[in-house]
């Protein structure tokens, strides 16, 4: 009769893919990358929730912004993941799970001005930079140039996005 262990071992062995990555550093890149893809599951909802709740004289230019911006993060979440699983590890089950790793807070307000809505998407993108830097690190500590590549590349997309919603942001100058 086997034990629990060797259950719970055969249970979860077909999910194990062996990665030249030390253990350890699969953990914590794993980790870190489902927080990353918790953040990008937020950002996407609240570009949507934006995307759809926008109103006012600039309507059809940001309604369009936020939608091309909304399909890039939901672009991501696939590659984020499937990432995680290359390297060894697992990724996120749930929108519970989601809302236990997310560090970009929800916007459940009832109505959102539009410069209000591009300046909190601005700040966000700003913060998951700074997190995706940080998973750089922890990529290039543990050798993962692969991972560190993509990050590379989802950087300088998150950083298009700020500037685009930025620039949307700033006054007209006559």
């Amino acid at each position: 009769m086997p034990t629990k262990s060797e259950l719970i071992k055969r249970q979860q062995s077909p999910l194990n893919n062996p990665s030249d990555i030390a253990p350890g550093a699969v953990k914590d890149i794993s980790g870190a990358l489902n927080a990353l893809l918790a953040d990008v599951f937020c950002l996407y909802i609240k570009t949507k929730n934006f995307h759809w709740h926008m109103s006012g004289p600039h309507f059809r230019d940001y309604h369009l912004l936020l939608d091309e911006h909304g399909d890039q993060l939901f672009a991501m979440t696939d590659e984020v993941a499937e990432r995680v699983r290359k390297i060894g590890g697992t990724t996120i089950r749930s929108i519970g799970h989601i809302a236990r790793l997310q560090r970009i807070s929800d916007n459940d307000a009832g109505y959102v001005t539009p410069s209000d809505m591009l300046s909190e998407l601005h700040e966000n993108e700003k913060e998951l930079v700074l997190s995706m830097r940080a998973v750089h690190t922890l990529c290039d500590d543990a050798g993962d140039v692969a991972t560190a590549s993509l990050l590379e590349n989802w950087i300088d997309q998150a950083q298009r996005r700020a500037w685009f919603l930025f620039e949307s942001t700033r006054p007209l100058v006559s």
